[in-house]
């Protein structure tokens, strides 16, 4: 059953496991096999990794379309996620049985009332950047943490459905963050099969279309992505054809030369993974005719079936 946006979500506390089947299909010719990093803009605002995205205001963060996801439940009195955020356990097999999936849903709703605490420097293995950011919003003002945290439970619904054990980073439980280095760490801790960071850009008026990030040759300190890049690379063009199929969406017409993929290296979450991690931008909040699609619950359906086919691909081979 896809996720219900009407019901506050409520936090869970140990892994659900379910089944079901999904067949799998190859990038389309637009992006498979793609190899270069893509250019782009030159800065962009991008995941709250670091990325300079335009924050909104109080008022704006907290306002959101009738399509948009429910209100965060209690806040947590520390920073500190409970030490799980998945519900009751019932083991059901199903083709992904034994597999675990990561979904990391990009910023927090409630970042923008902790600005100290969220412009914190932490370390990324090639440099510093802040512990997490507000991301962005549509111009109406439905925030990016509120569409990134919808796309997860209904992402996580899907691979449930499949026999997956699925985690998030965080679902609304905890008052901000968390941070990048630590959003790393929890799917290294789980040795996930795969993870997946679910974001969406704050381009300018025109930009349009999604992308995903995939992780570039880095080492330094901590960071040290050469046993990942290969599989995240797989598994990011996997995600990227199946996203076109499921949404109809193009790939990005101002990042990744048409791609739908684009390779960056001052990323904390992928910088610090040692599991194979990506980044999907699912559209620009900023332009009109993409907002229209990522304030849509029947459109994040969509977005969230096309990332379950990607990651059910790659983990199926």
């Amino acid at each position: 059953m896809p996720y219900d946006e009407s019901v506050p979500p409520t936090p869970r506390r140990r892994p659900l496991i379910a089944a079901a089947a999904l067949a799998a299909v190859c990038l389309s010719a637009a992006g498979c096999g793609a190899g270069d990093d893509g250019g782009g803009a030159a800065a962009r605002p991008g995941p709250g990794d670091g990325s300079a995205a335009s924050a909104p205001s109080s008022a704006s963060a907290s306002a959101s379309p009738s399509s948009s996801a429910a209100a965060p439940g209690k806040k947590s009195a520390s920073p500190t996620p409970s030490a799980s955020v998945s519900g009751p356990a019932k083991k059901i097999s199903g083709p992904l049985s034994g597999k675990t999936v990561v979904i990391d849903p990009g910023h927090n709703p409630n970042n923008r009332l902790h600005t100290r605490e969220i412009n914190r420097q932490v370390d990324i293995g090639t440099g510093h950047k802040e512990c997490d950011t507000t991301g962005t919003s549509t111009n109406s003002g439905y925030a990016e943490a509120r569409f990134t945290l919808d796309v997860s439970h209904r992402l996580r619904d899907l691979l449930e459905e499949q026999g997956a054990e699925v985690l998030l980073t965080y679902d609304n439980d905890r008052s901000y963050g968390p941070c990048v280095d630590e959003r790393a760490r929890i799917g290294n801790k789980a040795k996930a099969d795969a993870v997946v960071s679910v974001h969406a850009d704050g381009s300018a008026v025109g930009n349009r279309g999604f992308h995903v990030i995939l992780p570039a040759a880095v080492r330094g300190g901590a960071a040290d992505t050469s046993k990942i890049v290969g599989p995240s690379r797989d598994l990011g063009t996997r995600i990227a054809g199946l996203f076109v199929r499921a949404t109809g969406s193009a790939p990005s017409n101002y990042i990744g030369g048409n791609t739908g993929l684009d390779t960056r290296k001052d990323l904390g979450g992928l910088n610090l993974s040692t599991v194979p991690k990506v980044f999907i931008e699912c559209g620009n909040m900023r332009d009109p005719r993409d907002a229209a699609l990522l304030t849509s619950p029947d459109w994040r359906q969509k977005a969230a079936q096309g990332i379950a086919d990607g990651i059910s691909s790659y983990l199926k081979g």
